[in-house]
């Protein structure tokens, strides 16, 4: 597996020979073990990259080698931990809590999805942890770069590869 490499404690990305700033969860990074929801937390280990979502009219999908598609009106992403699908796409509205994949900022625009706490999800331990673009402010516990870095970075990933989060 090819790692995209990210030393949180000094908010830079890795990726072969391209390095990049980078911004992480408000409240640092954490052991996996120690992640909870709502923490602000960046969980450290090496997690799989899952597929891509991509906003329609914001960027091209062109030369994009990942799993992707294109996001949708009433896409979400469970982060309530008595839902059932917790911690997995969701359509919107629903009876549990979840997170609108359409934002008002640029932050979605480009989601990597990482495989955190997901084979099987358990419940309180971590929702939603992705790769994104960043809005010049810490996360709710994903990683995020600048649009322009994540457009240069995006095509030359493929199946298979994933991201390593570093103290």
């Amino acid at each position: 597996m090819r790692l995209i490499r990210v030393e949180s404690g000094a908010g830079r990305l890795t990726f072969g020979d391209i390095a990049m700033a980078c911004t992480i969860g408000r409240s640092g990074a954490c052991a996996a073990a120690d992640k909870r929801e709502g923490d602000g937390c960046t969980p450290l280990g090496s997690w799989p990259i899952r597929g891509v979502l991509l906003r329609p009219g914001k960027v091209e999908a062109i030369g994009i080698s990942l799993p992707w598609r294109w996001i949708r009106a009433h896409d979400g992403w469970s982060d309530d931990v008595d839902d059932p699908a917790y911690n997995r796409p969701v359509r919107l509205p629903r009876p549990f809590s979840a997170e609108s994949l359409i934002r008002s900022d640029d932050a979605y625009d480009v989601i990597i999805a990482l495989g955190h706490n997901d084979a099987p999800p358990v419940p309180g331990m971590g929702s939603a942890i992705f790769f994104h673009l960043s809005e010049g402010r810490p996360t709710a516990g994903c990683v995020a770069v600048d649009r322009r870095d994540m457009l240069r970075l995006l095509p030359l990933l493929t199946p298979g590869d994933g991201m390593e989060i570093l103290a």
